[in-house]
Formats: structure tokens, sequence, C-alpha cells
């Protein structure tokens, strides 16, 4: 009997440097491998700055970032506001999410069974 693994992946790599690309590289990655799963793909803390970069299509990760798409759940919403990141996630068409005090409720992901992976 095959298993459904619950992975929620947290984007916490912050734009600035060359291992926050590793680091957004490998989320995307993972998100790729458990994209046929029930996987969900969150932007937190300094990482709502990466939907504003990936949506561009000249970026080196851009297509990586297209493939799972569909698996984008949202963006911090206390944190895109706090990094100035706001309008741009808005623009890249990611939700914001506000599920426990403007942060995404890492209480009810456990709840309902998934594992949680951190970039």
């Amino acid at each position: 009997m095959k298993t459904t693994n619950k992975i929620a992946i947290f984007v916490f790599a912050d734009t600035e440097s060359m291992e926050g690309l590793g680091r957004i590289v490998n989320a995307l990655e993972a998100a790729k491998e458990f994209k046929d799963e029930d996987m969900r793909l969150y932007f937190d803390g300094t990482g709502t700055k990466w939907p504003a970069e990936l949506a561009k299509e000249d970026h080196i990760a851009h297509k990586l970032y297209e493939s799972v798409n569909g698996k984008i759940m949202g963006a911090c919403s206390f944190c895109a506001a706090a990094f100035g990141a706001t309008e741009s996630v808005r623009k890249a068409r990611v939700q914001l999410v506000s599920e426990f005090d403007d942060h995404i409720s890492i209480r009810q992901l456990l709840s309902e069974g998934f594992q949680i992976l951190n970039f």
C-alpha cells in the first residue's frame, strides 16, 4: 500500500546572498520532488521577498518556480509587511496568509499531519 507524504515546505532564505539562492533552489527542488503528493510551499520571514524575484522570467530559478506553481500556498502576511514585500507578493499572485496573529499557522499544519521542511 502506497503512503502519501504530507509535506509543508517553508522558505526563510533571503534574496540577498548566494547562500539564499542555494536555499531557494533546494526548496523548489524538494517541492518539485513532492509535487505529486500532499505538499504545500510557503514563503516566510525574509523568504517573502522571493515570489517577486522568482516571477521574473529571466531569473535563474524561474522555470523551477513555475514547475511547482500550483503548490504555492502563500506568504506570511506579517513577515511580508515587516520586510516590505506585501505589494510584491500580491503582484506575483501569491496569497498572503494570516491564520494566526497574521502568520501561517504551524499548529494547524502539524494537526493535519504535515511534516515541515525549512529552507
